[in-house]
């Protein structure tokens, strides 16, 4: 199983970008969740999401970012997520959740949204 690792970058316009690689299913979901949090604890609800590295997602996977857009939004906020690896896609499009999320195929199309 590919090992789990979230790296965060600030970038301008109080957007954060947030790379995930691995497998996040039940076993990870509550680092993610935490970042996700500790984020939105500092005030950031604006969240860039780079799933191009991410290899697997549960459902409990996906509940992070479901959990999380309301809040996001609630404060002027939303999470993008960028380029997600095509079983990564199926999911979010099994779940119905590509027509909740923006999706993105680079940083700049990213930041975009958010104006």
């Amino acid at each position: 199983m590919a090992e789990f690792h979230i790296q965060t970058k600030k970038l301008n316009n109080n957007v954060t970008f947030i790379a995930v690689q691995g497998f996040l299913d039940a076993h990870t979901f509550e680092e993610m969740e935490k970042t996700i949090n500790d984020l939105f604890d500092g005030g950031t609800y604006r969240l860039v999401v780079d799933l191009s590295k991410l290899d697997y997602i549960s459902s409990a996977g996906a509940g992070v970012f479901i959990g999380a857009i309301g809040t996001a939004q609630e404060n002027e906020g939303n999470i993008v997520l960028m380029k997600p690896s095509p079983n990564v896609k199926e999911v979010f499009d099994l779940l119905g959740l590509s027509q909740i999320f923006p999706f993105a195929n680079d940083v700049e199309g990213a930041q975009k949204l958010f104006s």
